[in-house]
């Protein structure tokens, strides 16, 4: 049976379960504290519009500064749209849910919201896998980086990783929205997501939850563990250097892109390895801001403000923009 998405002690139905559009689901997003619902909806459009500014800016800096050409920005270029893509797919429906509590959304919506976010996540992961590759090859085999990392690879590359999210977030999304739904349609999230759906399931999920949990560890383990394989290997050839200066700067490259890692993997890897875990929806919705609304923030500001050659293309554009 599913979870009722009404807390102990609450009324037994809301006020739109007999409305017509019942059918709708309706998220729920913070609906535990409404009083703070034009503040956070406020906080969460200055958040919006900073992840979009600042990703739209580094995903136009390889266009217009040479030094940003090389295969690691253009990786860089391709994350800061896939976090365009994840902050368009949440933040608005957020902001809706946030100012106009109970407004229904479709089950196409729903379905579509999911296979955004599922598809997102996916991209995310192999894309932040391919950046510790190429720093990988950068300090451990520089000599060959050019002959290696080479511009038709960098593409199929970005390509293959836009693209390997998608047949996973189909498979899940068809599969999950073919199961029954019962009772209101009250969704304890702020977007539609595997967890918070399987809630209001009224059949065995057994099958489906293993096959997640075993996408997820193929989707986001793997790929994790690649990421921790290839700075082993590079913080073994950093340590035989024989300069402190050269350490310094082989580290001082990729520490934007493992601050990215942790801030990412941190979050995600709690919401998805658990799909029905046990801690409260309320819980999830903080954990789940991390990865949809911070880390798209943060993410142009630490690549940013950690390398020189970004700020040194940020300056001119910041100067003719004050002029």
């Amino acid at each position: 049976m599913p979870v009722a998405w009404a807390s102990p002690g609450a009324p037994a139905a809301a006020p739109w379960a007999n409305q017509s559009w019942a059918r709708d689901f309706v998220l729920l997003g913070f609906a535990h504290v409404p009083a703070l619902r034009p503040l956070l909806a406020a906080l969460f459009l200055a958040a919006f519009l900073l992840a979009l500014l600042g990703n739209a800016l580094i995903a136009l800096l390889p266009g217009l500064a040479r030094a940003l050409r090389a295969p690691m920005y253009l990786f860089l270029r391709q994350l800061a749209l896939v976090e365009i893509c994840f902050s368009l797919d949440v933040a608005p429906r957020l902001l809706v849910t946030l100012l106009r509590p109970g407004r229904g959304v479709s089950p196409a919506g729903c379905a579509l919201q999911l296979l955004l976010v599922l598809s997102c996540v996916t991209s995310e992961c192999f894309l932040l896998t391919v950046m510790a590759w190429d720093r990988y090859v950068a300090i451990c085999r520089p000599l060959r980086y050019a002959a290696i990392v080479s511009p038709r690879l960098c593409h199929l590359l970005a390509a293959a990783c836009w693209l390997a999210g998608v047949p996973v977030a189909l498979v899940f999304t068809i599969w999950l929205f073919r199961f029954p739904f019962c009772g209101p349609r009250g969704i304890r999230h702020f977007f539609c997501d595997i967890a918070p759906l399987l809630m209001l399931v009224c059949a065995d999920t057994r099958v489906f939850e293993a096959s997640v949990l075993a996408a997820t560890v193929l989707v986001i383990m793997v790929p994790f563990c690649l990421i921790v394989a290839s700075y082993t290997k590079i913080l073994t050839t950093v340590l035989r250097m024989p300069s402190a200066t050269g350490r310094h700067k082989a580290l001082s490259t990729c520490a934007s892109h493992l601050i990215v890692v942790v801030l990412f993997y941190g979050t995600t890897g709690v919401i998805h390895l658990r799909p029905k875990a046990s801690y409260s929806p309320e819980s999830k919705q903080v954990v789940s801001l991390s990865y949809t609304l911070v880390t798209p923030m943060l993410n142009p500001l630490i690549y940013s403000l950690r390398n020189k050659e970004v700020k040194a293309a940020l300056g001119p554009l910041c100067c003719s923009a004050r002029e």
